[in-house]
């Protein structure tokens, strides 16, 4: 389904739907790659592998979802184009430069990033040895995570989504096969994993720019290249997302945080954690199909000033993030002790795991209007509110934090995230002024 059939067509459920299957199943294997990592070396003898290999994705995580704008505008830029060939090689060339520039910059400065982030965590000489053999490999897949972050939100803008979930689809399986080779069959363990993964990145960026380039809406001369890479308009798709910009901070540093509490409380309990919080992102990245779609239909509705249109999308949002946190909740209840399996046959922390699991029973109902409503401000870039809200909700998760695992533990530190993901559904729970910036009155 195109932008210009839903424009053509009115919006039904069963067209969300049909969005919103495809964009949920691409968003879900995002996380797959570090899941799939962790999953590998969970079941390798040393409790050492997996907690240096969940230390170093927490390091590249923060660098990508730091710039997860890339994807972001260049989705709304390549959507607000449709046909306009000059604009859509703006929309693509403009965040392809930022890709390549930022990607270099992390390789060069990879030493000084990851003593800063190891600092923080302060792991066992064991844990930071495992952490440092996967980072200082994957961190030359920097320019190519990003580029592909460029290509996946320019296909995505001209709603070719199903060219999305082939591409997610590709660097999955590549990177499964990949490391089960060569951490099966040649015994590389941390090394392999990060290889197989580097490899997968670097398959996508060259297949996804195959697939731009066969498209042919890309055209550009010199001068258009000049005007595109000149410094104010590169400085407009920066700034025009920094209400985003805040809000991925925040997330950061609840994240990071959570793993750093996490290893000070233990090797073992950052296993259990580590692997809880893979499942945690799954789940996430379910809700962030159903966003996307979300995204997409309300801001067609800000641009025909459909007021019918914008209400009937708010309603979809509403009922998605009810009906897929009562799903999520009870295929959790029913199945961790199998899913968690699937992460790691070590049995002690297999227990710990098992032991904390009901706290993301709660998960799914605590952040579904948080990330269902993001997406429906992120279509009519009301962008402010989602900042608002979780500059305050970091606030909430550090004085909760703070009171609670010094009294609970590891209790304390998922009853804290909790407590975390619930305010941020309830403060973004704020509609009624983005009826204005659609022209509602």
């Amino acid at each position: 389904m195109t932008i210009k059939s839903v424009q053509k067509q009115e919006v039904t459920f069963k067209r969300y739907l049909l969005l919103v299957v495809p964009l949920t199943l691409s968003t879900i294997t995002v996380p797959l790659l570090g899941a799939v990592d962790t999953a590998l070396v969970g079941h390798l003898p040393n409790p050492s592998f997996i907690a240096g290999v969940t230390i170093s994705t927490v390091i590249f995580n923060t660098l990508y979802w730091l710039l997860g704008f890339l994807r972001i505008s260049t989705t709304s830029f390549a959507a607000q184009a449709l046909d306009n060939q000059a604009q859509l090689s703006s929309a693509f060339v403009r965040p392809l430069f930022i890709a390549l520039i930022l990607g270099g910059l992390f390789i060069l400065f990879r030493s000084m990033i990851f003593e800063s982030f190891i600092q923080i965590s302060s792991p066992s000489p064991e844990v930071y040895l495992y952490a440092k053999q996967y980072y200082e490999i994957l961190i030359f897949g920097a320019p190519f995570t990003l580029i592909n972050y460029v290509i996946i939100g320019f296909l995505m803008g001209k709603s070719h989504v199903k060219l999305v979930l082939y591409l997610q689809l590709f660097i999955n399986l590549a990177n499964i096969c990949l490391s089960v080779i060569l951490v099966w069959y040649f015994h590389l363990n941390v090394k392999g994993v990060a290889i197989a993964t580097l490899l997968a990145q670097i398959g996508t960026t060259v297949i996804g720019l195959i697939l731009i380039n066969r498209m042919r809406v890309i055209k550009l001369t010199l001068d258009e290249l000049k005007s595109y890479l000149s410094p104010s308009s590169l400085r407009e798709i920066i700034l025009i997302n920094g209400d985003l910009l805040i809000r991925t901070i925040c997330l950061l540093i609840v994240t990071n945080l959570f793993i750093s509490y996490s290893s000070d409380l233990g090797v073992e309990v950052l296993a259990a954690n580590s692997i809880l919080f893979q499942v945690q992102y799954l789940m996430a990245y379910v809700y962030d199909g159903f966003a996307n779609a979300i995204s997409i239909l309300s801001g067609q509705s800000k641009g025909l000033k459909n007021s019918k249109l914008y209400n009937k999308v708010a309603g979809y949002a509403v009922i998605s993030g009810i009906g897929v946190s009562l799903v999520l909740t009870l295929i959790w209840l029913g199945f961790d002790s199998y899913i968690l399996r699937v992460f790691t046959n070590q049995d002690s922390i297999l227990t710990l795991a098992l032991t904390y699991s009901n706290w993301l029973a709660f998960f799914p109902i605590s952040i579904a209007m948080g990330l269902m409503i993001y997406g429906l401000f992120c279509g009519i870039n009301y962008v402010s509110s989602i900042r608002n809200s979780m500059i305050i909700s970091v606030i909430i998760w550090l004085l909760s934090s703070s009171i609670l695992i010094p009294h609970y533990g590891n209790n304390g530190l998922w009853l804290s995230f909790i407590l975390f993901c619930l305010a941020r559904s309830l403060l973004i729970l704020w509609l009624p002024i983005s009826y204005k910036l659609i022209g509602v009155k």
